[in-house]
């Protein structure tokens, strides 16, 4: 049982549009170390280079990445069954992986991985995911942003694995965060005054985040 509770999770970690899987360490950097000394934290580049402007040059420097493109009002998507294949070849090479957390851009993709595995259209050749950490995340197919065909049903069936979920009150995605929320079975929830970012955590936060590691790493 001493075992059991010790082990790490280890996590696939999904950066947000145009940065970088180097990025989005030092961004989960921020977390207290009582979090990250118990989680293993891989993160991924994304498979195409920015096909534009990074909203964060002059605050991180380069290369900067994106998982698709899409056109501007997210109604056409290109490029997106060749990045779930990228990410699953990664996976068979570097896993396996329990679970898989998204930062923006990466949080909309690690949403509908669980529907998809389920329904067979990707991830097929690797261990069912186990949970999610989805961090300034919205739904492909909600208000913003239409579905691409192989997430097309990514929601049909409520998502049953855990799932933590960080919504920022000045988060400009903080509505399609929320309605998320439906989607997922029993979504666990961190509420914090930031925007569009990784918060510190402390006081009541923390121990929920705490605690939600205590439950996956129970997970066999």
């Amino acid at each position: 049982m001493e075992n059991q509770t010790q082990k790490k999770p280890r996590i696939l970690c999904l950066h947000g549009f145009r940065t970088s899987g180097e990025i989005l360490k030092k961004l989960i950097g921020r977390l207290p170390e009582t979090v990250l000394e118990k989680l293993d934290l891989v993160f991924l580049d994304a498979p195409f280079p920015a096909g534009g402007k990074s909203d964060v040059e002059g605050i991180f420097d380069p290369p900067y990445y994106e998982w698709w493109q899409s056109n501007k009002d997210y109604t056409e998507y290109t490029n997106f069954e060749e990045c779930l294949a990228y990410v699953e070849d990664y996976m068979i090479k570097n896993g396996p992986f329990d679970g898989v957390l998204g930062f923006s851009m990466g949080a909309m993709l690690a949403a509908a991985m669980p529907g998809m595995q389920a329904e067979g259209v990707t991830l097929t050749k690797v261990p069912k995911i186990k949970f999610l950490i989805i961090i300034s995340g919205a739904k492909l197919g909600g208000s913003k942003f239409a579905a691409p065909k192989l997430a097309a049903n990514a929601f049909s069936s409520p998502i049953t694995c855990p799932s933590l979920h960080f919504i920022g009150e000045t988060d400009f995605l903080k509505p399609d965060g929320t309605a998320l929320l439906d989607s997922f079975v029993d979504p666990v929830v961190i509420n914090h005054s930031k925007g569009h970012t990784v918060p510190r955590l402390d006081g009541k936060p923390l121990e929920t985040m705490l605690s939600f590691i205590e439950k996956i790493q129970m997970i066999p």
